[in-house]
């Protein structure tokens, strides 16, 4: 465990060199907010990693609109037997290679990111030194300093808190913008209702419960901004801020994309 230990910690410490860096070169552009910037720029290289998935991640969208049909007529067969229309949709994604996981593969490889970002600004010592990156703000805001913070240092209106006021007003309306494409394409891409009178048909198990959940999920992110240190509020703001970009560009040609598209376009 000591030499795990060991190895994290020079990890940790190359890392916080790496962001170190970053910051001076941006510094003569952003003066004290430099390291706030290298931490925008780090995202942005970290999504710019994860885009290839992305764009496997919208083709196996595709992917999956294009077998509605063939779930209808499963749902049509299979309706009185959720279990049977289970593993018949299951055994349908196998066939044609499609994975109704592979939309999850983009964020899964985006959380070491942000974990590091959290680790490195919620400790006073990386490497056995202190952590010099916690006196870096951005603007008002110290970056290892939660929502929590601001509100006891000037409160909403203080300068740490207008900082985390202008987060939230960008996370909600990203957030907004992801809530109404996402309803909006899950209605276009619904399976096809079952044949009239058949009144016993049944969709795909939990598939309901995603339906309603899933739209909601962006506003998740309102949370996390308010929790965690101001350096990960920062990751979290960009990466989602991509994420809606990237996904009305690369989605545009969806069934019921086109008019979120139009709004970023």
């Amino acid at each position: 465990m000591s030499g795990f230990s060991s190895l994290f910690s020079s990890f940790m410490s190359a890392f916080a060199s790496l962001v170190e860096g970053l910051a001076e070169l941006l510094e003569p552009l952003f003066q004290a907010s430099a390291a706030a910037a290298a931490i925008v720029l780090f995202t942005a290289l970290v999504r710019l990693l994860v885009h290839p998935l992305s764009r496997a991640s919208a083709r196996g969208q595709r992917a999956r609109a294009a077998l509605q049909p063939q779930i209808a007529a499963l749902r049509k067969k299979h309706g009185k037997n959720p279990e049977k229309l289970q593993k018949a949709v299951l055994e349908l994604h196998a066939k044609e290679k499609v994975s109704p996981l592979s939309g999850c593969l983009p964020s899964l490889f985006q959380l070491p990111a942000f974990f590091l970002l959290y680790h490195l600004f919620s400790n006073s010592r990386i490497g056995g030194e202190a952590n010099s990156l916690l006196a870096h703000q951005l603007f008002a805001a110290p970056l290892g300093g939660r929502w929590a913070d601001a509100l006891g240092d000037g409160g909403v209106l203080g300068g740490a808190g207008l900082v985390y006021l202008a987060l939230f007003v960008i996370v909600a309306a990203v957030a907004t913008f992801n809530y109404r494409r996402t309803k909006r394409m899950m209605a276009a891409n619904a399976p096809v209702a079952a044949a009239d009178g058949d009144q016993g048909a049944q969709q795909v198990p939990g598939l309901g419960a995603i339906t309603k959940v899933m739209p909601l999920m962006s506003f998740l992110t309102l949370f996390t901004v308010a929790v965690v240190p101001l350096a990960a509020a920062l990751y979290v703001v960009t990466s989602t801020t991509w994420s809606a970009i990237e996904r009305a560009v690369l989605y545009r040609d969806m069934p019921g994309a086109a008019p979120a598209a139009a709004v970023l376009g």
